[in-house]
């Protein structure tokens, strides 16, 4: 053994002297922060929910509750070491979570359409949605001619464009209609729609082919039945009293249907940074509430018969919370909503037991009751967006507190003058939407690829003239709605939005507004998540600890290479990766996948696919259904029609077909054909040498053996 492989006494000792003063050092950071250790709770049940998502199979029932007992049992013996409590409590809550999912897949597990179905669909209306052109209806109790009972989904979606309907939530029709299986995604890591259908139980989607008929008139039943059917018609009659764009705003905002508003206004939202307006949540339940407190309070006030004998702000609380139920109720009761309508309601019943509410232990707590109802929302943008805007917000708000704590005790800003008011209200404004756009950025480019520059500005005027007009009347209009005369309040409330949008459109037009950014690996929501939350949970100074894992999850993200080739699981789409960005193949039925692959890119748009010649610098050629396509020396021949594939065969090179290949390709190095895509979905390849790829990803691949993942057998048939 040579000396240097040798231990060293001197050296052993001064590491585990190190180690030892290490740990050390962190035991008094922790022991400092003890009132905080409560914050990371949530954050422990999360991730339970995490954990089984990221699963490759579906996990026996029994193991997060295994995992739970072990959590408690360690709680239980925490007199034998301090460290077992946290322990303890962190399995505890990670195995309530994982327990919480798996139950949550099982309870809403409903059968999923096999293939495409071309017919009469029958069912009850049981949601109506408001399209820019049509609605998009959401049936229950379905009867699919030809497809047995138990084969048959419970729920399906349909888009009706081609003609009026004229029905309302609680009839049974008939639609002809094409039908399909949800779609998986376009890409592995991609957005998959397949399992946001499970947790919505839809079985099939698709789109209307003639007239819907009604074969019995129903009226809503139950309470959910009954709101759906006061948000259409509220939506409807807003929409025709303030036509365009404008009416589908202020139907976004009033009721949550937000499928009325055009593309370009949607956009345009987007890329100005104020598309948040469009989504219920903290914005407009603490405008609503703010509105209908003041209201009651102020107006109660004016009575000094009653407003000497009765405690008026807490009648006002009342008043503002129960309101607020019902907005939140009327908008569908989105998740954002629903954190937001939490701490609403818990810091007006701190108004009614004269105690402050409003900190980061409401906001975990908040989150902890929506993931144990819903933990699929976890992996959803809304949830995490929402939550990081808010845990950000309260994190600077309690620290802007101490600071002016310490301001007012040293004896400056005594004074609160109307000059100060207004300047303090200016600097909040800025600070707080400066914060929410910190807070979400790298959730924003994870999942939308998208980064507004102007968000600032464009807040900056948008949200006040929100608050301060557009709500107002907003407010004013579901008051008069029940007489009737909604439209006086509508047009007033139209001027405000169309100002908005002007807001909009004049900050999307700003040279750099928004910037388009390739994907990040999955790895970067992880380090966005949990330095974002060791930034702002913490409240000494190693919280900036926390930045170094945003700064990484960040620095990581051209570690994510872009496919060299992408075949969408229909065989529609085709994409290669030119020297000067996408090259696009997509029929008129396919726009998604292009839309996803482009997007994920970091890319404004692609180029187009050459009928026939060169494209994309020379590394495609195509003539007669057959394209080749060259990439440092690799030449990977793509058959796009049959009559191709004997010249596509002939030779040890890659094939990749839209067309099944029927093992007409033999000696081939490796293919990709129909039913390849088929049984295993998209299809991502990245380009090695010598004709060989460095990696073949599929969408089932990437997701493994879920409940919401089609069988490869059914795919088959």
């Amino acid at each position: 053994m040579s000396l240097a492989a040798t231990p060293q006494p001197g050296v052993a000792a001064a590491g585990h002297g190190l180690a030892a003063r290490l740990v050390l050092a962190v035991a008094r950071r922790l022991d400092a922060e003890r009132e905080r250790w409560a914050l990371w709770t949530p954050v422990a049940l999360g991730l339970g929910i995490a954990v089984y998502f990221e699963l490759p199979s579906e996990p026996p029932s029994w193991l997060g509750v295994a995992v739970t007992l072990i959590g408690l049992l360690l709680c239980a013996a925490r007199g034998a070491a301090p460290a077992l409590l946290a322990i303890g409590v962190t399995l505890t809550a990670g195995g309530l979570g994982f327990s919480a999912a798996i139950w949550r897949t099982q309870s809403v597990a409903a059968p999923v359409l096999a293939r495409g179905y071309s017919g009469i669909v029958e069912g009850r209306v049981i949601e109506i949605g408001i399209l820019p052109e049509g609605r998009r209806v959401i049936l229950d109790r379905v009867a699919l001619r030809g497809v047995k009972e138990s084969a048959t989904p419970s729920r399906v979606r349909i888009s009706v464009t081609r003609a009026p309907f004229p029905h309302v939530t609680g009839d049974r029709v008939a639609i002809p209609a094409m039908l399909h299986p949800p779609a998986g995604p376009a890409l592995p890591g991609a957005f998959d729609f397949q399992r946001f259908a499970w947790f919505q139980r839809l079985g099939a989607v698709g789109y209307a082919t003639g007239a819907p008929v009604l074969v019995e008139r129903g009226q809503p039943s139950g309470l959910i039945m009954r709101i759906d059917e006061l948000r259409r018609g509220l939506t409807e009659r807003i929409t025709t009293a303030l036509p365009g764009d404008a009416g589908a705003f202020a139907a976004a905002i009033l009721t949550g249907d937000q499928n009325g508003l055009s593309k370009e206004a949607q956009q345009t939202l987007r890329d100005s940074g104020l598309a948040h307006i469009l989504s219920i949540s903290g914005l407009h339940l603490a405008f609503a509430a703010g509105l209908m407190m003041g209201l009651v309070r102020y107006g109660l006030a004016l009575l000094p018969g009653i407003a000497l004998r009765v405690p008026v702000k807490k009648i006002a609380a009342v008043a503002a919370l129960l309101g607020s139920a019902f907005y939140l109720a009327l908008a569908g009761a989105p998740v954002p909503a629903q954190r937001a309508f939490g701490m609403l309601a818990i810091v007006l019943i701190g108004v009614l037991t004269d105690r402050t509410a409003l900190t980061l232990r409401l906001v975990c707590w908040a989150a902890a009751v929506i993931l144990l109802i819903q933990p699929e929302s976890l992996i959803g943008a809304s949830f995490q967006l929402s939550f990081a805007a808010v845990v950000g917000l309260v994190a600077a708000w309690e620290a802007a507190r101490l600071w002016r704590a310490r301001r007012h005790a040293e004896g400056v800003d005594r004074t609160d003058g109307m000059r100060r008011r207004i300047g303090r209200y200016a600097a909040d404004s800025v600070l707080s939407t400066l914060v929410a756009s910190l807070a979400t950025a790298g959730f924003a480019v994870y999942h939308f690829n998208r980064l507004s520059l102007v968000g600032v500005v464009a807040n900056l005027l948008a949200v006040p003239l929100t608050g301060i007009w557009v709500m107002p009347w907003g407010l004013m209009t579901m008051l008069l709605a029940p007489l009737g005369l909604e439209g006086l309040a509508l047009v007033p409330m139209g001027w405000g939005i169309e100002w908005t949008l002007d807001i909009a459109r004049w900050a999307a037009a700003l040279p750099g507004a928004a910037s388009v950014a390739p994907s990040m690996p999955g790895a970067s929501l992880w380090l966005l998540t949990l330095g974002g939350l060791w930034f702002c949970f913490w409240g000494t100074r190693w919280r900036w600890l926390g930045l170094l894992g945003v700064a990484l999850a960040f620095a990581i993200t051209p570690l994510q290479r872009t496919p060299d080739l992408m075949i969408s699981e229909d065989a529609r789409a085709l994409a290669i990766r030119g020297e000067r960005g996408l090259v696009l193949h997509s029929t008129r039925g396919e726009r998604i996948a292009g839309e996803t692959w482009t997007r994920r890119a970091g890319e404004a748009a692609a180029r187009r696919w050459p009928d026939s010649g060169s494209g994309a610098d020379g590394a495609l050629r195509c003539d007669g259904g057959l394209c080749v396509f060259s990439r440092d020396g690799v030449e990977v021949r793509l058959v796009m029609r049959p009559e191709a594939q004997p010249r596509a065969c002939a030779g040890a090179v890659p094939v990749v077909s839209v067309v099944p290949l029927r093992n007409q390709c033999r000696g081939a190095l490796w293919t990709i054909d129909r039913f390849d895509l088929w049984r295993h979905g998209a299809h991502a390849v990245w380009l090695g040498g010598k004709g060989r790829p460095v990696r073949i990803e599929t969408t089932r691949q990437a997701r493994g053996d879920r409940p919401w993942v089609p069988k490869a057998d059914r795919r088959s048939q």
